[in-house]
């Protein structure tokens, strides 16, 4: 039996991979790297208090548990060599597909010795797997090699970049070794606001759902996971957004008088559309034009001063002036 090491996108599916028994030891590789600020020309260690005081300031966590998770997660990569195998668990969404870039690109830099990596990567919620479908994916594992770390290299080099214009570039070059990554290029890029009116898709979907009259948080999050082919965003991740949209300057959407959205919300947390909401979401209106934006996209960081939008009709980027 191969000393094993298991790299996976979070503690769910580990909890289901030790229920299937499957051999070896396991890494959950928990960062949301869809959402703060991922910048490029740090070591793995610099990244990771970067990233831990993003979460941080989220307050998804206690400091202490958050920097000790990152502090872990990376001894346990750099400890590779120990292991006679390494496999990455994964799926085809933004989430798990950025997370196969950072590692593969680490592998790409530091790889050497004896060592053998594969990856096991489909369009199943490993969250979602029952022990026995879970065992049934080695049928899909496959060798890690230098096609996989080159482009990792090179997808993970523009997504940390000051300009969304390599990430785009990376639409025309050949990235089948990696199957989904495609869809994950063109779903972050929907995530930059839109030409039209400043909304990402997130939140342009989020606002029509509520306007079709469902007030409930909790059910609004729901109904915008139906529109999505590939899953990838969390509800406090999705609660972010709904935050924005109510403290846009005049609001997109508003609560009942003297009530805040809460993670879980509350049952006297119910969420309409204003006036410009409506305005917004039909195009009348622009919500750059209502909001000091101070927002990242993995390295670029959305400022007035440097405004990116998606036109999501062409698939093309603009920069505003």
């Amino acid at each position: 039996m191969e000393n094993t090491l298991n790299i996976t996108n979070g503690d769910s599916a580990v909890k289901i991979m030790k229920e299937a028994n499957i051999p070896g030891e396991f890494l959950p590789w928990r960062d949301v790297l869809h959402n703060g600020p991922v910048p490029k020309d740090l070591s793995l260690d610099d990244l990771s208090k970067v990233r831990a005081k993003f979460i941080i300031e989220r307050g998804w966590g206690t400091p202490e548990n958050i920097i000790n998770s990152f502090i872990e997660r990376d001894v346990a990569i750099k400890s590779f060599a120990k292991y006679e195998k390494v496999i990455l668990w994964f799926e085809h969404d933004l989430y798990d597909q950025l997370q196969i870039l950072q590692i593969l690109d680490w592998f790409h830099l530091n790889f050497a010795g004896e060592v053998k990596l594969s990856i096991i990567c489909t369009d199943k919620y490993l969250g979602m797997l029952s022990p026995e479908e879970m065992k049934g994916l080695f049928k899909y594992e496959d060798p890690i090699t230098v096609a996989h770390l080159t482009l990792s290299n090179k997808a993970w080099s523009a997504f940390r970049s000051r300009s969304p214009e390599k990430w785009h570039g990376l639409l025309s070059t050949d990235t089948s070794v990696l199957p989904f990554l495609k869809g994950a290029i063109i779903r972050l890029l929907e995530e930059y606001p839109n030409c039209s009116n400043g909304l990402s898709r997130t939140a342009q979907q989020s606002l029509a759902i509520i306007s079709q009259g469902e007030k409930r948080p909790e059910k609004v999050f729901s109904l915008y996971q139906e529109t999505e082919d590939r899953r990838f965003l969390g509800d406090s991740s999705f609660w972010i957004i709904l935050h924005e949209l109510l403290e846009t300057n005049p609001p997109l959407l508003k609560l009942p008088e003297g009530k805040e959205l809460t993670l879980p919300a509350n049952p006297d947390q119910e969420l309409t559309i204003t006036p410009m909401g409506e305005e917004v979401l039909s195009g009348k209106s622009d919500r750059l034009n209502m909001v000091e934006i101070d927002c990242w996209i993995g390295g670029v960081h959305l400022t007035s001063g440097n405004i990116w939008c998606w036109n999501s009709s062409s698939g093309s980027l603009a920069k505003r002036a």
